[in-house]
């Protein structure tokens, strides 16, 4: 999807309405890959499946009538922010009906999002995310990659123009920060 979608996506703001359908149906397959990831069979969530999360990201991505990515890497770290927002406006839904309490019991590795079950856990990582991208934004872009967007340490590696090892070194500091902020430890 790299020089081609670059192209497809040019011809498609310059009017073409074929390239227009082009780029329509090159997004759909990497979406449902992305959705597939973060929702995979470990997460058994009933109200949020793969093609509720890869359709509502569609229609997010697709609000305008060419989107304005600059390429592959944009459309990844765009798709990524939409299913993130899309699993945070769901976890928010299902805290406001559970209304529990709890410790914080969510592990942050990249196979599955577990928004059903826990939900405020969920909210909690997006605003240390939030924070962390404060203070060093390409951390912040490697959870949101791996974790929401479901990508593996060499494509994220791909989309963000970095070598494995420095995916691999930030995706563990990001992590133990995170861990850190979300046990309250301010240190």
């Amino acid at each position: 999807m790299s020089l081609a979608f670059t192209r497809i996506l040019r011809a498609a703001r310059g009017g073409d309405p074929r390239a227009l359908d082009d780029l329509l149906a090159r997004v759909y397959e990497p979406l449902k890959e992305i959705a597939r990831k973060r929702l995979r069979a470990g997460n058994r969530s009933v109200t949020l499946d793969t093609g509720s999360l890869v359709h509502e990201a569609y229609l997010r991505l697709f609000r305008t009538v060419v989107p304005d990515w600059q390429d592959r890497r944009h459309f990844y770290s765009v798709a990524s922010m939409a299913m993130r927002q899309i699993i945070l406006d769901h976890a928010r839904k299902r805290a406001a009906a559970k209304r529990g309490g709890g410790q914080f019991a969510l592990e942050l590795d990249s196979t599955n999002v577990p928004v059903d079950d826990q939900p405020e856990e969920i909210i909690a990582l997006d605003e240390a995310l939030s924070r962390l991208a404060e203070i060093d934004n390409r951390l912040a872009q490697i959870v949101q990659l791996r974790y929401f967007g479901g990508l593996s340490v060499e494509e994220v590696a791909r989309v963000l123009d970095v070598s494995e090892p420095t995916v691999k070194r930030d995706w563990r500091k990001a992590r133990a920060l995170l861990f850190h902020t979300l046990r309250g430890d301010e240190s």
